[in-house]
């Protein structure tokens, strides 16, 4: 450090500050800096200046499945902001398992991380326990429980899904069906649903649930679907607690030659890209799937930084995205 400070001309302060808080630094002096690190060859000691200051500079996030697209567009969101702030974005993922959430958090909290991103509402008791001890910044994600360990930032899935439920009944759909995963999310889902369903005075939705995570969405989707019919050949839509899932009953719709909606309507849940380019597009419940990556981001940030958040809860809502296929 000392030698690209000569190099460039500024105070070991400047270089530090160039390479982990860059947005503290003019233009100008920024690009000197960089350009001489690059010349030298400089690495930083991370783990010198995580000692010295007390700062890893490292915020961990923990996903169920970074296969899935949504959660795709969560961590992309997250490791902008962390990036542009001088800070990396560390991932592990749980495959949907309880005791694998906490062996990472645990993992992640011996590594001194500056803080936590949390998919969903933490329910090991213990667990919880730890995460409160920890004195860490921690941002639950992706629903909104009422609980919270610390800050969240999300949506409610019951009322996203009831939404669902509401829209088909409305547009005169009678029996309905509904296909999704047995992870706390989708079941959620599923609850919200099925309440919505009682409420209009219908009968119960038709279930099939399928693995977390599915070896294959698309296929878990085809199966459910066809699973759905063969239970009550009655039902005229299906409500899949995600997108892929979704895609997956109506490849096989066309395959079988149902028509969408003629013969079945199906719905699905987060308006990833390919709901719009289906054929037909896919009706969907649209999340902020990358807004809620930001504004984690933030928060956990702003905790760091100043020791205080301005927001504790907060609730990005969801839309339903009305289009051919419902």
């Amino acid at each position: 450090m000392q030698d690209v400070a000569k190099e460039a001309g500024v105070s070991l302060a400047t270089v530090s500050r160039a390479l982990r808080q860059p947005h503290l630094v003019s233009a100008p002096v920024l690009a000197r800096v960089r350009a001489t690190a690059e010349r030298l060859r400089y690495v930083p000691n991370l783990t010198a200046g995580s000692l010295a200051g007390n700062r890893s500079r490292i915020v961990a996030v923990v996903v169920p499945a970074i296969t899935n697209a949504i959660f795709s567009e969560t961590i992309d969101g997250l490791s902008s902001v962390l990036a542009a702030r001088g800070y990396q974005l560390l991932l592990g993922q749980t495959w949907y398992r309880e005791d694998q959430e906490a062996a990472l958090v645990e993992t992640f909290l011996g590594r001194r991380v500056d803080g936590l991103v949390l998919t969903g509402a933490t329910r090991d008791r213990r667990l919880r326990a730890v995460l409160q001890a920890s004195g860490v910044p921690i941002v639950e994600t992706w629903d909104l429980g009422t609980r919270p360990l610390d800050m969240q930032v999300g949506f409610s899935n019951q009322r996203a899904a009831g939404a669902a439920a509401a829209y088909l009944a409305d547009r005169g759909y009678r029996r309905l069906g509904f296909v999704g995963g047995m992870d706390l999310r989708s079941a959620m889902r599923l609850d919200g649903f099925t309440a919505a369903t009682r409420e209009r005075g219908l009968p119960l939705p038709v279930v099939v649930r399928i693995p977390s995570p599915a070896p294959s969405s698309l296929m878990a989707g085809a199966e459910g679907i066809v699973e759905v019919l063969r239970r009550d050949p009655e039902v005229d839509a299906v409500f899949c607690s995600n997108d892929m899932i979704a895609m997956g009953a109506l490849l096989e719709c066309q395959r079988r030659g149902w028509k969408v909606p003629g013969r079945v309507a199906v719905m699905g849940f987060s308006n990833l890209d390919i709901a719009r380019a289906a054929i037909p597009p896919l009706t969907t419940v649209h999340v902020n799937a990358r807004e809620i990556g930001v504004r984690a981001a933030s928060m956990v940030l702003e905790r760091i930084e100043s020791g205080s958040s301005t927001a504790r809860r907060l609730d990005l809502g969801f839309a339903v995205v009305a289009r051919d296929s419902a």
